[in-house]
């Protein structure tokens, strides 16, 4: 499946053929696809490991991050993370970074691996607080780990507002791109964030978390791993059940602020990715258009006060939806 126009394709073939060059005592174990993300694709190598390839040449900087300081980050966090056990170098064929991890057994959160949406949601907030307290080590936004969504909304208002206007042409959307737009433009009246920066995943999805035994387990896929604010962090939680999301707002104790802010950021992603991958990853795409569905389900049943900057204002849980509503019907 081809995302990107400039993808570097590979296959099984190619990717024994690298492990030949580079680690031939691997080159002889089982090999199989284990899925692909937007930005790599993945082949569990025998029981224990998994290679990642990026997709394109802009993946480098990724997965140099995750090799540098996945082995930093990992003591400090309570749940299993990638270990990188080999650095993939650059070939004439396949001129860009991989890498070799370990294998993490789990499977990602649903309706069916999931058994108590509420103890998921505190178990990822633990997580998250963990990761947001570990010291920067001297790490800075300066020294490769910025990234937009550690930083203000305002500078994201040009590109979010074409990609409303994008999704406005798509036949078959059915979503209030009007009131998403307001409940977008009200953030960007918010107040900065002004705490500490901190390390921050930076993609938290369900496609990056692990449940095993029904319980969360583990997070991979640091690649968007960066330095910043944390309003970010906090966006995907509407990929999860109600229950998930007021069980990670208690266990952090959010404020209505960061609140709002994290919502904005879960809106200018979601229709940032309904557009791009409306054709060529229709998973994906449904996999926005259901987080933007139950951003906007809280908003209709919210207290008729929605002014952005009184904190009396914000119901964060509102109401019930049930959990796995239609979450990757196409």
């Amino acid at each position: 499946m081809t995302l990107h126009e400039n993808e570097i394709p590979v296959d099984e073939a190619f990717v024994r053929s690298l492990l030949r060059e580079q680690r031939p005592e691997w080159a002889g174990l089982p090999l199989a696809p284990a899925g692909a993300g937007t930005d790599n694709t993945m082949y569990r190598l025998g029981d224990d490991l998994v290679v990642r390839l990026p997709r394109t040449a802009d993946g480098a900087p990724s997965l140099r991050k995750e090799q540098e300081w996945l082995p930093r980050l990992a003591p400090h966090l309570p749940c299993p993370v990638p270990e990188p056990v080999h650095a993939g170098a650059p070939t004439d064929a396949y001129p860009v970074p991989w890498s070799v991890h370990r294998w993490i057994d789990g499977e990602e959160p649903g309706p069916d691996t999931v058994r108590d949406w509420a103890a998921f949601g505190a178990g990822l907030a633990a997580v998250v607080r963990d990761l947001h307290r570990v010291d920067l080590m001297g790490a800075t936004r300066a020294d490769g780990l910025s990234w937009y969504r550690g930083g203000s909304l305002v500078p994201c208002d040009e590109w979010v507002g074409t990609s409303l206007d994008a999704c406005r042409t798509l036949a078959g959307l059915d979503l209030d791109i009007d009131t998403l737009e307001r409940l977008w433009l009200a953030a960007l009246e918010l107040p900065e964030p002004s705490g500490p920066h901190v390390w921050l995943h930076g993609d938290l999805r369900p496609a990056n978390l692990l449940a095993r035994d029904g319980a969360f387990h583990a997070v991979i896929d640091f690649g968007a791993l960066s330095v910043g604010h944390p309003d970010a962090e906090h966006a995907p939680v509407w990929d999860l059940p109600p229950e998930a999301r007021r069980a990670y707002w208690d266990t952090l104790s959010l404020d209505d602020l960061t609140w709002l802010r994290a919502r904005a950021w879960a809106i200018a992603v979601g229709v940032a990715g309904i557009p791009y991958y409306w054709h060529t990853f229709p998973s994906f795409a449904a996999e926005c258009r259901s987080r933007l569905r139950a951003i906007l389900t809280d908003a209709a049943t919210r207290r008729p006060d929605t002014s952005a900057c009184r904190a009396d204002a914000v119901d964060p849980f509102p109401g019930a939806v049930a959990a796995g509503d239609d979450r990757l019907t196409p």
